[in-house]
């Protein structure tokens, strides 16, 4: 993508929302979510236009104790929301394949975090997603992911873009929730409700890599 459209992502995230704002019915967006601190904020900027589903679909996720414990701190902090609200956030959780999900991710394994791995642990976790997302027809689909200043927002808009000419009944949904300060609105909103912040991104490598890095301070 040319440099240009870099700095384009969250203007083109207003601009969607915009056109979808006060409609008699909203529209749906299925989103990707990591986990529940990476939803607070995207889940704030987009409530009051869409319907929302969130897709908890984490395979790469080491061991399977720390998948737990995200999914339900997820399944907590929406029940939580849902109280009061006319709208309710729906959830859909995908099966835990570890070992399936990271045969792809194998060869990669002595890259650090952020490279040609981590790009292929987006693409498969969105693949699926999406997938789902275009089989049952929603209107849009997004991923929780660009909220992270850890994780590339150009490469997972590309991803998304990609995609979109692979599953066309849902438009994708251009995004960088870190832009105009989301991330320290996501800081405030995780400290706010006292979430479970995990130590690291999550497949064994990452685990791995976190543990070394605490022996050796």
């Amino acid at each position: 993508m040319e440099n240009q459209k870099r700095t384009r992502f969250y203007d083109w995230s207003i601009e969607e929302l915009n056109k979808n704002k006060n409609l008699k019915k909203k529209k749906t967006i299925a989103i990707h979510t990591c986990c529940a601190p990476c939803a607070l904020y995207p889940i704030e900027f987009l409530y009051e236009t869409f319907h929302i589903v969130l897709l908890f679909d984490n395979s790469n996720i080491y061991p399977e104790g720390e998948y737990e414990k995200r999914k339900n701190e997820l399944i907590k902090y929406i029940n939580e929301f849902n109280k009061d609200k006319e709208d309710k956030i729906e959830t859909v959780f995908f099966p835990y394949k570890n070992n399936e999900f990271m045969e792809d991710l194998y060869p990669f394994k002595e890259e650090k975090e952020g490279g040609k791995r981590c790009f292929i642990c987006y693409e498969k976790r969105m693949d699926e997603c999406y997938k789902y997302a275009n089989e049952k027809k929603y209107d849009y689909f997004t991923t929780v992911m660009s909220i992270s200043r850890q994780k590339n927002a150009e490469k997972l808009n590309e991803i998304g873009l990609k995609l979109s000419y692979k599953y066309p009944n849902t438009k994708y949904f251009y995004s960088d929730f870190k832009k105009k300060k989301g991330d320290d609105r996501a800081h405030f909103l995780k400290q706010k409700y006292n979430l479970y912040n995990q130590l690291y991104c999550g497949c064994i490598y990452s685990y791995q890599q976190f543990l070394n890095k605490k022996i050796n301070k």
